[in-house]
């Protein structure tokens, strides 16, 4: 058994069989509602964020995981003499990455690798690196290996509806006005470790995924086969398995994982919002 633990925070939005499958680790960061805050996949859900929207139009904030928590979540495995290789969301989006950075170098024993990424864009890093822990790996080269992958790592999403953006600064209302007059879906790509419009869609949003898959999909020869993501911040069961089908008529990779994003994602951008995730064998333009 490997002596090194990879662990994750909540963004990576990992679904629990394969955190199960690869032994990963995952703190929790913070959801408001009102005057109550929450843990991200412990105690509140999507749903349940989407019901408090509807019922009193206030969106939910998003809190980082701060020093005190990581020491908590870390201290444990330093103990029993583990080696902690940790995966923030990208410290361009949060406080996160840098408040882990404080813990580990209270603790020692402890490595953090800035994902620059989000949602399963984290994710596909941390299953990687988990794959090398159980392949025998060192801390040194899985960290090496994984901050190459993280300049790799391709993740956008599409969303329908820009409510949630605009409430959240994200967008200006006369942005928001036009796109839904025009039916504009717009395709958010990150890069370098921050979120940006890299191209708007116009129509049905089941016939603009189908063409944003089409698009992302079109050079295969630059994508590893091993896994892609289909994650999805509460679309209908019949797009997202629309999605799912087209990627898997590909025959191409090795693993199509549908997966629901949590809190901390949903509380951004909102329900009907989804993206394909994957590896490129080269960096990310």
């Amino acid at each position: 058994m490997s002596n090194i633990i990879i662990t994750c925070d909540s963004t990576a939005d990992l679904p629990l069989e394969l955190r199960e499958k690869y032994n990963i680790s995952v703190i929790p960061l913070g959801v408001t509602l009102g005057a109550t805050t929450y843990l991200d996949g412990v105690n509140i859900t999507p749903d349940e964020i989407y019901a408090h929207h509807a019922k009193t139009g206030e969106l939910p904030k998003t809190t980082a995981a701060n020093v005190g928590d990581f020491l908590d979540f870390f201290t444990p495995y330093v103990k029993a003499g583990k080696t902690v290789i940790h995966f923030p969301i990208s410290s361009e989006m949060s406080s996160t990455y840098n408040n882990a950075l404080l813990a580990a170098a209270d603790l020692g024993n402890v490595f953090v690798v800035d994902s620059k990424n989000l949602s399963t864009g984290i994710g596909l890093v941390v299953v990687a690196a988990a794959e090398m822990a159980q392949n025998g790996l060192s801390a040194e080269e899985i960290i090496a290996k994984s901050e190459e992958l993280v300049k790799c790592s391709d993740a956008s999403f599409v969303i329908d509806n820009l409510e949630y953006l605009h409430k959240g600064g994200r967008c200006s209302a006369v942005a928001m006005l036009g796109a839904n007059l025009l039916k504009l879906k717009p395709c958010i790509d990150v890069t370098n470790g921050k979120m940006d419009v890299s191209k708007k869609y116009r129509g049905k949003y089941g016939d603009v995924l189908k063409q944003y898959v089409s698009e992302r999909l079109a050079n295969l020869d630059d994508i590893d086969n091993t896994r892609i993501f289909v994650t999805h911040a509460g679309c209908a069961d019949e797009i997202v398995d629309a999605v799912t089908a087209q990627v898997k008529e590909y025959g191409f990779f090795k693993e199509v994982i549908p997966c629901r994003a949590g809190c901390t994602i949903s509380s951004h951008c909102g329900a009907d919002t989804l993206g394909i995730l994957y590896i490129r064998k080269s960096p990310k333009a």
